[in-house]
């Protein structure tokens, strides 16, 4: 009788013990993350912040805006008030620093944060006058006519690509966040691109120079270089991976902003995607349609972008900016 009870109370203690761990099990997965995603104001960036929204059960997000104008259109996705960070990333980079009071907001967000998705980048704007020569191309047939684009007072590709994330790599740095997803763009092997002569931005360059150094800090990082982005609607066709600008030999080379949203999302704490860099397109209409399966699209790929093609620093030069 006494063995059959010392059985029945172990047993009982046994089914406790696992239930408690099951709630431990249960509790760990449902762990929300909270993502910092700068730039939300773009339209990627926006379209990420919308994304992590729909999965609100997982994640928790801040998203930083260089103005009220932005905030206003995050808010209408339904981001409250109080998960928008007013962060003006010309200022900070003129003021060359993580610490200075331009960059107090970043700081702030980035507190506790698990990730930070940076979705800033330098936007040209076209100088209207010189479509004029552009359309008296188009009548005569001469060929080689092309607008001519310009930058934003401040706002260079240098200032916002390179010395605008370096700003955010360094606060990252300092707040401890555990992994920084860049979205950049395919290109940055070849200097000649023709995105670097808009406004003579050389914009691929200093984006490169950024990915550069953020990888050379140690963090965990997952870069990805997207085709051509595009407003058509996402989640239509396949992702087609690979590196150092091999998609570029493919006729179809453009990829829908909100598949590069749900990739990003997707990037967020995936083991496969740490320590990656990576260029992605979408497969032409009708080849095969679009997967969720991000572990199994980056596990499958093999090796990272080269850094030392067209690399924009020297062992010398970058050394002491780590120190």
């Amino acid at each position: 009788m006494l063995a059959r009870q010392s059985h029945l109370l172990h047993r009982r203690a046994a089914q406790r013990l696992n239930a408690a761990s099951a709630r431990a099990t249960v509790c760990v997965k449902c762990e929300m993350k909270k993502v910092v995603v700068t730039g939300a104001g773009g339209r990627t960036g926006g379209l990420i912040v919308k994304k992590l929204i729909a999965h609100a059960d997982k994640y928790s997000v801040v998203a930083t805006v260089r103005n009220k104008k932005s905030s206003s259109k995050l808010v209408s996705t339904g981001l409250p008030e109080s998960a928008l960070v007013e962060f003006d990333l010309a200022a900070a980079a003129a003021a060359a620093g993580a610490s200075s009071p331009a960059a107090a907001g970043l700081q702030s967000a980035l507190q506790g944060a698990d990730a930070l998705v940076i979705a800033t980048s330098g936007v040209p704007q076209i100088n209207y006058f010189s479509l004029l020569p552009v359309m008296l191309a188009k009548l005569t047939g001469k060929q080689g006519v092309r607008p001519q684009f310009t930058w934003r007072q401040g706002q260079m590709p240098e200032q916002i690509d390179w010395l605008g994330q370096k700003v955010q790599i360094d606060a990252v740095k300092t707040a401890g966040v555990k992994q920084v997803i860049v979205i950049s763009s395919m290109g940055g092997t070849d200097p000649n691109h023709m995105l670097n002569s808009l406004g003579n931005g050389n914009i691929l360059q200093w984006k490169r120079k950024a990915e550069q150094y953020l990888v050379a800090t140690g963090l965990p990082y997952t870069i990805i270089h997207p085709g051509g982005l595009t407003d058509d609607a996402g989640g239509e066709r396949q992702l087609v991976v690979d590196v150092d600008d091999k998609l570029l030999d493919h006729k179809t080379r453009s990829i829908p902003r909100a598949d590069v949203a749900a990739l990003a999302v997707g990037c967020i704490g995936l083991k496969e995607a740490v320590n990656r860099s990576f260029d992605v397109i979408c497969a032409p209409a009708g080849e095969c349609s679009f997967k969720h399966d991000f572990a199994a699209l980056l596990g499958g790929l093999n090796g990272n972008c080269n850094y030392s093609v067209n690399s924009q620093w020297t062992e010398n030069e970058l050394a002491p900016l780590l120190a």
